[in-house]
């Protein structure tokens, strides 16, 4: 049955909580949690990241995230707090359900880029 990229935020949303820019500065630098930018290489070249963020498109997250792949990153961790943003949330909300689906049991949605730029928070590069 043909579903909707509404029907598809909806049901990310329903299982991947929104948290804060406040909640996610709290969580930032903390040893068990990893923040992942998912826009493209010249969208974070262009304003920078998250200090300490893995810069992983959305194309090659599960790529990056699966322990059996050759592309695996070792930086993710099933036990870790994973906190996923992109550009405006979406691409993170959806990100984040796949990286439930894939067993990460601790994931979360800060949102957009700039809302964390927006709050204070500090940026690398760009």
């Amino acid at each position: 049955m043909p579903t909707t990229v509404k029907e598809m935020l909806e049901a990310a949303n329903a299982v991947v909580p929104r948290i804060s820019p406040h909640e996610a500065r709290e969580m930032h630098g903390k040893p068990n949690v990893v923040f992942v930018d998912l826009r493209e290489p010249p969208e974070v070249a262009a304003s920078g990241k998250v200090p300490g963020a893995l810069a992983i498109p959305r194309g090659l997250l599960e790529f990056r995230a699966d322990p059996d792949s050759a592309l695996h990153d070792a930086a993710f961790d099933r036990a870790k707090t994973i906190v996923t943003y992109c550009a405006s949330g979406g691409r993170a909300a959806m990100a984040g359900k796949t990286l439930r689906d894939m067993g990460y049991a601790d994931v979360r949605n800060l949102g957009g880029f700039k809302d964390w730029v927006e709050s204070g928070g500090s940026v690398e590069g760009g």
